[in-house]
């Protein structure tokens, strides 16, 4: 199985919630389109440092990661940032990796969304057809 990437857009869900407050212009909330690979080995989003200081992204704390080459160290992890994926939303914290050549869509904000990863046609499928099923807990 390959690789491959998908356009995912990315906002700052605290200048969404100014906007929606009237706090701030909507032109002002902070939203970056970038190419993700889908990798259901991760756990979250992960980005790079340049994206989280785009979007304005404040660091929560700090988690202990292993990477895939093996590399285990403590991470920044970011406040929630609204992902979106076609017509599906979902809102998770992101993992700067500050050399990170990707983005990397992690196996949480897949199901999130309701998404699979198609190995056979190197695609994003929905998990329950074209439209998002979410469980309500």
């Amino acid at each position: 199985m390959g690789s491959f990437l998908e356009e995912i857009t990315l906002e700052n869900l605290i200048d969404r919630a100014d906007a929606d407050r009237g706090y701030i212009k909507d032109t002002e909330v902070r939203t970056l389109k970038v190419q993700a690979m889908p990798d259901t080995g991760a756990w979250t989003l992960i980005i790079n440092e340049e994206i989280r200081e785009k979007l304005g992204l404040d660091i929560k704390t700090e988690v202990n990661s292993t990477l895939a080459d093996g590399t285990a160290a403590k991470y920044p992890l970011t406040e929630p940032v609204s992902i979106q994926w076609k017509n599906r939303i979902t809102m998770h914290q992101a993992v700067v990796v500050a050399g990170a050549k990707r983005v990397l869509l992690g196996a949480l904000p897949l199901e999130g969304m309701d998404l699979i990863v198609d190995p056979v046609n190197q695609t994003l499928a929905g998990a329950h057809g074209d439209e998002a099923v979410y469980g309500i807990y």
